[in-house]
């Protein structure tokens, strides 16, 4: 099957704005919520316990809608699924904005998330669609930047917002960008489905209704959010359904003509690969929301602690640029080499006991630089040259998944370590999982297909 072509310069710069601030508007949405915890505590008379719901409902919602929007857009067209999910977004947060309590609050929050959920699977299987392999690495570790600052400028943003305004401003805002998304997108985005499905091809219900069982079950698995609530003992029981589902599901994906995740996925020995790099890096991403307390350990205040991340988030969104443009050249191999070995000595570095405060901020820059590569487009280009146009979305919503895995393992598991023992001590283990990666990497390719 033949990549919609797109030979024009000003429609595909059209076509990349529209992808960029549509990624740049969900992924500010997910950095916007620490500066506004106080506001909504306040605003709605509620404790930490519950206002902790906004952020846990926006990323089960996020985790459980990306493959079901990203099979619908190898289905049905990437420009449709694009843009309804970029209106969806903009109604949950019309929802937000005209709220009177946390219930519709949290009503919208879930719109954001089922929506944001399909907005970055479908701009990197666009990608895919208009640009020539040469080209892609370059346009996806473009949208890991855009995502990366969005993550950078969000709380400043916020915090400026609240010093003026209320705080449905700040949702408020994605209106007017939504609407201009989705006007350009009309107009730009390519109308061609890349893979019209057959007649006798049904959606696969059983399967999307597994698959949100399994991530459902094993996110609140991980984080004891039932356990908390309900006062008992429940993950061990999540688990155990997940191991019980999760051979299910395959066999159900095997048995149907029109399966959700096609069995093929899974198979091909590279994508193996790629999917347990993901996770990694999902791991790498979430460890660095503990960097703050190790700045905290030094005697930096708290209230400063916050802008050790600045320049590790720059400088990961740069290195996410660069690892675009290196990828065709060096290869997938390098690259994960690269990202990962930085990573490596950056949490060793950030986990050595009695360790100098120098050595922990060159530590916070060898990690930003790593993260940049591993947490960019290069995961999600190396997917693109596996598989087939009509599997670019579900493909990479895999990524999205793996890398959410990822994340939240990472909180859990580095918490639990730093809690019975110290943060020193979740840095060297997430280190041991680092340098795993970087043996893993050897299994992809040198070259990169061109």
């Amino acid at each position: 099957m033949a990549s919609v072509a797109v030979p024009e310069t000003d429609t595909r710069r059209a076509i990349m704005t529209v992808l960029f601030v549509g990624v740049f508007m969900s992924a500010l949405d997910s950095a916007i919520i620490g500066p506004i915890v106080p506001a909504l505590r306040a605003a709605f008379a509620i404790d930490n316990t519950q206002v902790v719901l906004v952020s846990i409902v926006f990323t089960l919602c996020s985790l459980s809608s990306t493959t079901l929007m990203a099979s619908l857009s190898d289905r049905y067209g990437r420009r449709q699924v694009y843009l309804l999910n970029v209106f969806g977004f903009a109604i949950g947060s019309l929802v937000i904005t005209l709220s009177h309590d946390l219930l519709t609050v949290l009503i919208g929050r879930a719109l954001q998330g089922i929506c944001a959920g399909g907005i970055t699977p479908t701009a990197s299987a666009v990608i895919g669609d208009v640009l020539p392999p040469v080209e892609r690495a370059k346009a996806l570790g473009l949208i890991g930047a855009t995502s990366g600052m969005a993550f950078l400028i969000g709380p400043v943003l916020a915090s400026l917002i609240l010093a003026f305004a209320n705080w449905q401003w700040i949702f408020l805002l994605n209106l007017p960008v939504a609407a201009a998304v989705i006007v350009l997108g009309w107009r730009a985005l390519p109308r061609t489905n890349p893979h019209q499905p057959e007649l006798h091809d049904t959606f696969d219900w059983p399967g999307l209704l597994l698959l949100i069982t399994i991530l459902v079950s094993l996110t609140l698995g991980i984080n004891q959010l039932l356990d908390r609530f309900l006062g008992m003992t429940i993950w061990p029981w999540l688990f155990g359904l997940v191991a019980l589902l999760t051979p299910v599901l395959a066999w159900r994906e095997q048995q149907t003509p029109a399966p959700l995740l096609p069995p093929r996925l899974f198979t091909n020995r590279q994508l193996q690969f790629v999917y347990l790099l993901a996770t990694g890096s999902g791991i790498a991403m979430a460890s660095i929301i503990f960097i703050t307390s190790v700045a905290v350990n030094f005697g930096v205040p708290i209230s400063q602690a916050g802008f050790f991340l600045l320049p590790l988030v720059f400088l990961a969104s740069v290195t996410s640029i660069i690892g675009g443009r290196m990828l065709p050249k060096i290869g997938g191999r390098a690259a994960m080499l690269i990202g990962y070995g930085q990573l490596t000595v950056g949490n060793l570095m950030l986990g050595w006991p009695s360790a100098p405060f120098w050595l922990f901020v060159i530590a916070t820059i060898v990690v930003g630089s790593g993260l940049g590569i591993v947490v960019g487009g290069t995961l999600r280009a190396l997917v693109l040259e596996e598989v087939a146009p009509g599997d670019r979305g579900v493909a990479q919503s895999v990524i999205n998944i793996s890398i959410s895995i990822g994340t939240l393992i990472s909180v859990a598991v580095m918490a639990s370590i730093a809690d019975t023992i110290n943060l020193s001590a979740a840095y060297l283990a997430c280190a041991a999982v680092m340098a795993l990666m970087t043996v893993i990497s050897l299994g992809l390719r040198r070259q990169y297909r061109t």
